[in-house]
Order: structure tokens, then C-alpha cells, then sequence
């Protein structure tokens, strides 16, 4: 049994795990083979104390005065967040969002491979996003099952995105990523998570209005 496995992991740890694991990504595809806990913090904002607390809840990593191998770190975060196997995505929505987040090679690199996607919309039924040929959403019950699909991403309109959640919850899909600005509701048993850009971008500005106040300074 893992250390993931065996004991319950605070929620912040597991928040900040998929940052560290896109920062040494990067690194990893720059050349760079070892990583200090001081240059990881640089990369994510977050403390080095910080960060070598919250690797130490799953083991022993890193050695004093090299730092962290970059490429044994990035497999154990992976394994520790079940990113170290292929998981399928059903997306609904084949416009122009849909089209980018089927196509963006950032979640192939994860692990998350887009390979059902549906719509309403009889002229995007039939047509390809890549190699993958859009199929109505009445299809969407078999496919998931057919595919043992337990993730879901909503990109349509605002309006249609309670229907959306409510095909994919019945069809079995256990987490749900809504890109929507609209609130959906989904049953007890699913895990929702909102990544509307607008809201991030407001959360944003906080922080830029910080930066102008110093400015003026």
C-alpha cells in the first residue's frame, strides 16, 4: 500500500501536487535533470519549507545539496494522483472551446485523452475534432459505458450546461469539469469542478490592482 493509500493526505497537498507536477514537466522538457526545493518555490509561489513538507507525506524524496531528480519526482507525483495511466474524457461541446480543449496536447502529456465527443447540433454531428467523429448526445449512455468513461467535460453554451451534467451524471460519469459560467448541480456522488476563465481572470485582478498600487508607489 502507498503512502497515498494508507493515510488520509491533507487537501492543500493534494491542491498544490498538480502544480509542482506542471513546473517539473517544463522542466524536464528544458533539459534539466535535478531541481532544489528554493527553485521549485521560485517556479510555484509556494514556500521550499512548504514544499518538502508536502513530499514528505508520501516518502523520502530529494538528497541535501542536489535537490530533487526531476525525473523520478514527476513519476511519483504522477502515480500519486493516478496521472501515471491513460484516463478517458467524454467532452460535450464540438465548438470552438470544445475544439481547443480536445486538441490541447497539455492533457495528453497528463494522461487525459479526449475520446468521445458529443453536441446537439445536427451540422457538428458527424463532423471530426482531430480523429475523433462528433456524435450526438443521445449516444452519449453507450459510448460512456462502451468506454468505461468516468470523466466529464461540459463546454457548451450557458444554457445547455445543466442538461450536459444531467446526461453525463446518468450515464455513469463520477467527475465533472464544468467550463461554463453557469452553477449546474449534480448528485452527491460526482465531484464538480468549475474552471470558468472569467472567474479566474476576476480572481486575477486582485492581485494585478496590488501590483499597480506598488507601481505608483
Amino acid at each position: 500500500m502507498s503512502a497515498a493509500q494508507g493515510k488520509r493526505i491533507p487537501a492543500g497537498v493534494i491542491e498544490r501536487l498538480p502544480l509542482y507536477l506542471s513546473v517539473l514537466v517544463r522542466l524536464r522538457q528544458a533539459g534539466q535533470v535535478t531541481v532544489s526545493s528554493a527553485r521549485l518555490g521560485e517556479l510555484t509561489d509556494v514556500n521550499p519549507a512548504q514544499i518538502r513538507r508536502d513530499l514528505t507525506q508520501f516518502g523520502s524524496f530529494g538528497k541535501r545539496g542536489v535537490g530533487y531528480d526531476i525525473t523520478t519526482l514527476v513519476e511519483r507525483i504522477q502515480r500519486i494522483l493516478g496521472a501515471d495511466h491513460v484516463h478517458r474524457l467524454a467532452l460535450v461541446g464540438a465548438g470552438n472551446l470544445g475544439s481547443a480543449i480536445a486538441s490541447y496536447d497539455g492533457l495528453r502529456q497528463q494522461g487525459f485523452h479526449v475520446t468521445a465527443i458529443f453536441d446537439a447540433d445536427p451540422r457538428k454531428v458527424g463532423t471530426r475534432i482531430d480523429d475523433i467523429v462528433v456524435q450526438h448526445v443521445d449516444d452519449i449512455p453507450g459510448t460512456v459505458a462502451d468506454q468505461g468513461i468516468q470523466i466529464g467535460v461540459i463546454a457548451v453554451p450557458p444554457e445547455a450546461a445543466q442538461e450536459a451534467a444531467d446526461r453525463l451524471t446518468d450515464a455513469g460519469v463520477r467527475i465533472l469539469l464544468n467550463y461554463t459560467p453557469m452553477i449546474v448541480g449534480v448528485p452527491a456522488t460526482v465531484t464538480l469542478h468549475n474552471t470558468d476563465p472569467v472567474h479566474e481572470l476576476l480572481h486575477t485582478l486582485y492581485y494585478l490592482s496590488r501590483l499597480n498600487e506598488v507601481d505608483k508607489v
